[in-house]
């Protein structure tokens, strides 16, 4: 397969968004965003103690000329640590895993630092009417219905843990999205992508449109050379949000199960907002105990970025309550109900201004951390330990 389709769009999209010719008035042509991130982590039996500060920057412009717009987002993700810099706390400037094209590079990587910078987005979309638009490059593409745990989202959802979910991360593919009414939508997408496992492609259709009060969708075809198809929907039950998605794939002549029910509402609690969400996922391509863990972290839908937890049976339990205008505080736990652990993160946020937030969080892992020659995965976050982070956000 060639790959000179994404390349040209590339070298349009740059080109363009960079010319000097007029595009259409923008309140803000160009938008930004600054974070740095002190951590800490406790010693474990697989790693020490650690220090370190993460920081990231991210520019995004989003120009239009006649029926033509592009999207880019450049960003630079700098690492600084006590310790050595490829066992740091998984950060990274965005979720990102699969790219096809090369826009990502290493400006230097030593033992306690990492600098590298990315084009996050680079695509060119058409509208050649009003109801199609045509879109290739490096974009953003979201399917999922649930909140945190998302087995339908066939494309790099977020890890349910991290707080610092801004900006989703993008891949490179070809979308045609049709609008046949105002309520309804036909989204067709195809990914090539470079894994592990080497250059494979997913083709996948969805449509979304309303049924009364309730959204409904569907997608199938290949994912990664495998059939595949999903169902989702969301809606309200009383003053409940309901959200459902599942998806079933054909792995090695095998139908395999995954899927997630969920709920959250919005409580008044002295004159404040409680917002609570719970999310259950059932996951048959996952282990269903610590002795199947070596194993999944061997298969491929594991070296793809497949999997969000590593349970057959998972929890999400998120609670959030606005103290004050200015102040919010949070909770999240992830709950592995198959080996019994479980992550769990208080945090405190505090709104500086309208471009600036401060936030601070603890993660402790709960479960067995006992490795043995068996097991050297003895749960899932029973070996996470305890961390710390600061995060200080600008955005302009």
């Amino acid at each position: 397969m060639t790959r000179w389709w994404l390349r040209a769009a590339v070298v349009c999209a740059v080109g363009l968004a960079t010319s000097p010719f007029p595009a259409s008035a923008q309140t803000s042509w160009l938008s930004g965003y600054l974070q740095t991130v002190p951590l800490f982590s406790g010693s474990t039996d697989p790693s020490p103690s650690n220090v370190a500060d993460f920081s990231r920057m991210r520019l995004s412009i989003e120009p239009t000329l006649g029926s033509l717009s592009f999207e880019v987002a450049y960003e630079h993700a700098l690492t600084v640590q006590q310790r050595d810099s490829r066992a740091g706390f998984g950060l990274g400037a965005v979720p990102s895993g699969g790219e096809w094209l090369d826009l990502g590079w290493t400006i230097t990587e030593e033992a306690h630092v990492r600098w590298r910078h990315r084009f996050d987005r680079l695509a060119v979309a058409w509208r050649p009417v009003g109801a199609v638009e045509l879109t290739a490059g490096r974009q953003a593409v979201s399917w999922g219905t649930t909140l945190f745990l998302t087995p339908a989202d066939p494309f790099l959802p977020f890890n349910p843990a991290d707080p610092f979910r801004q900006f989703r991360g993008g891949v490179d593919a070809m979308r045609a999205r049709l609008y046949p009414g105002p309520l309804s939508q036909i989204d067709l997408v195809v990914r090539p992508s470079d894994t592990l496992l080497g250059d494979e492609v997913t083709a996948l259709g969805r449509g979304l449109t309303l049924v009364g009060n309730w959204e409904v969708s569907g997608w199938g075809g290949t994912l990664y050379g495998d059939i595949t198809g999903a169902a989702a929907f969301a809606g309200g039950i009383g003053a409940w949000a309901v959200r459902g998605e599942g998806v079933a794939r054909e792995v090695e002549g095998v139908v395999v199960f995954r899927g997630t029910l969920g709920v959250d509402r919005i409580f008044q609690l002295g004159g404040r907002d409680l917002f609570l969400v719970a999310e259950y996922q059932r996951d048959n391509l996952a282990a269903s105990s610590p002795d199947e863990y070596l194993a999944l972290v061997q298969s491929a839908p594991f070296r793809r970025g497949e999997f969000q937890v590593l349970g057959r049976d998972e929890t999400a339990i998120q609670s959030s309550y606005q103290l004050h205008p200015l102040w919010s505080v949070a909770g999240l736990w992830l709950w592995n109900l198959n080996d019994g652990s479980g992550l769990i993160s208080p945090s405190v946020g505090y709104s500086a201004s309208n471009s600036v937030s401060v936030g601070a969080g603890l993660f402790f892992g709960v479960g067995d951390d006992q490795i043995t020659v068996s097991r050297p995965v003895p749960s899932e976050y029973g070996l996470a330990g305890q961390s710390g982070y600061i995060s200080i956000a600008w955005f302009f």
